[in-house]
């Protein structure tokens, strides 16, 4: 009777543990700017590899990335991708067997883009440029930090420095590290290594810094403070394309890659997220393919930009790996699926948008 009844007293404590750790849910949403549903599925271009236009050294680069088959090379091109996420979690965009993503505004640039992502829906009307205007909307950011439960619990790093004002900080309250901003407040030792590591490290661009900085600023800040909401928005892909700069496009997506296989195995060693934590991997807009020079850019008079894709792992999805049936997903999903996860439906009804089918 005594073992029975201390049999039970441990099933109780453990139930109620599991109890709360599934009732305590966290989402990281990670976004690859204009990076091409072509590579993410099928590796390296044929027609772009070895082009002078664009490679510099070619030998070096198809060492790398190239292979025979479209399967193999995106898994050389992405290797947690394809190895890890494909047995794991789900991968929809894959336009050769079926499965569709588009979006839903009709711009296919980066602001837009990312409204539709954080606000899940579209604004035509308002979002217009990526000038550095205060986004009108309401992100998902700033309506979960205006919830008791999240409250100071959400938090976003991005690489653009467009951000601060898409995600409307001034109002909504979220913090945002982008662009070049720094670390603030207490800091640990590899906080104030990073803040002085970015001053001497030259980017390629005014606007966007080097996408290492906005992940080691977004994974010191997740094992510093365990937000249970974080956005981490990598943005070298899209400006090294825009540039012709195809060796980099493809490296910077391989770098990209190894950040999220970190930001994954970090998230299953710390006992707040392990088991708990949903990852959604995302892009704000396609690129051409056709003329051939048109993988440069994007926009509303580029064939094919509204083109993306969308990646899901974690305690919230169904490992059905690669999507190979025909579906039509839109990037105005996201958020209703955030929410939905979350167990925060009540902040969709103004929306009422439709959850992406994660289970």
């Amino acid at each position: 009777m005594k073992m029975n009844k201390i049999y039970l007293f441990v099933m109780l404590i453990f139930g109620l543990g599991l109890q709360a750790q599934q009732g305590d849910p966290k989402v990281i949403l990670i976004s690859l700017d204009g990076y091409r549903w072509q590579e993410l599925f099928s590796g390296a271009d044929s027609l772009l590899i070895d082009h002078k236009d664009y490679v510099g050294s070619p030998d070096a680069l198809k060492e790398a990335f190239w292979a025979e088959t479209p399967k193999q090379r995106r898994e050389k091109l992405m290797p947690f991708i394809w190895g890890y996420v494909a047995k794991n979690g789900q991968i929809h965009g894959n336009r050769a067997l079926g499965s569709k993503v588009d979006l839903t505004n009709s711009m296919w640039f980066s602001y837009p883009g990312y409204n539709e992502i954080l606000t899940g829906k579209a604004d035509d009307q308002n979002i217009q440029s990526n000038d550095k205007v205060y986004n009108p909307n309401k992100t998902v950011l700033e309506l979960l930090n205006e919830d008791a439960e999240y409250k100071g619990k959400v938090a976003a790093f991005a690489s653009w420095d467009v951000f601060p004002y898409i995600i409307n900080d001034k109002r909504s309250g979220v913090p945002v590290n982008a662009g070049f901003r720094k670390a603030e407040g207490e800091l640990t030792d590899r906080e104030i290594f990073l803040n002085q590591l970015q001053d001497e490290v030259p980017s390629p661009w005014g606007s966007v810094r080097l996408d290492a900085f906005t992940h080691h600023y977004a994974l010191e800040y997740m094992k510093k403070n365990h937000p249970k909401v974080i956005y981490i928005g990598y943005g070298e892909t899209d400006d090294f394309a825009h540039g012709g700069d195809y060796q980099a496009y493809l490296k910077s997506a391989h770098t990209t890659d190894d950040f999220i296989r970190q930001l994954w195995e970090y998230v299953q060693s710390d006992s707040l997220y392990k088991d708990q934590t949903t990852f959604l991997i995302v892009t704000d807009h396609g690129r051409g393919t056709q003329p051939l020079d048109t993988w440069r850019g994007h926009g509303s008079d580029i064939k094919g930009a509204d083109q993306v894709w969308l990646i899901a792992l974690g305690n919230k999805v169904s490992p059905t790996g690669e999507v190979e049936v025909q579906e039509q997903l839109y990037n105005n999903q996201i958020v209703p699926s955030i929410l939905q996860i979350l167990g925060k439906e009540s902040l969709n009804k103004k929306l009422k948008g439709i959850p992406l089918p994660l289970k």
